[in-house]
């Protein structure tokens, strides 16, 4: 599975959700968020995690996200001790693959990449041929399973 966040990691997020910089951010801008890389959470469940809060600021934010990973690596340290720790890291990471692979023909190309980044607010304007280069042994120009597997388990050791 892939590492939690640190905090800086967690406030670069919550800064790009509040566009309009009153250090607050809303439920509905989470949920977005969650839907857009694939989360499926109503915005009852999110409105119980956070007690009934419409909107968060950084620390409810973080606090939030400790909640939710934690519910997360607890499910999985169950499937660990049958063990499926391996298959559960496999499958989040062929849903993490799908997400970006939005055109379903099994690559990431530098526009998906580009509009998954922008959709999450986390596109910084850099060339995403330069991010997949780095990755794109075959050097087709778009990344495979395979190559988004290595690029992931390289980021969640580093």
């Amino acid at each position: 599975m892939c590492r939690p966040l640190n905090s800086k990691e967690l406030q670069r997020i919550f800064e790009k959700l509040d566009k309009n910089g009153d250090g607050v951010v809303s439920v509905e801008e989470i949920k977005w968020v969650l839907d857009g890389i694939g989360v499926a959470i109503s915005l009852e469940e999110i409105g119980f995690v956070v007690g009934g809060k419409s909107s968060l600021n950084l620390n409810e934010f973080i606090s939030f996200y400790a909640s939710i990973s934690s519910s997360s690596s607890s499910s999985s340290s169950s499937s660990s001790s049958n063990g499926d720790d391996d298959d559960d890291d496999d499958d989040d990471l062929v849903k993490a693959f799908k997400v970006f692979d939005m055109n379903g023909d099994g690559f990431i190309s530098c526009e998906e990449l580009q509009m998954v980044l922008s959709r999450l607010g986390l596109w910084d304007g850099k060339d995403c041929r330069v991010m997949i280069c780095v990755y794109d042994t075959n050097l087709d120009g778009m990344l495979d399973y395979q190559e988004f597997k290595h690029m992931m388990s390289v980021h969640a050791v580093s």
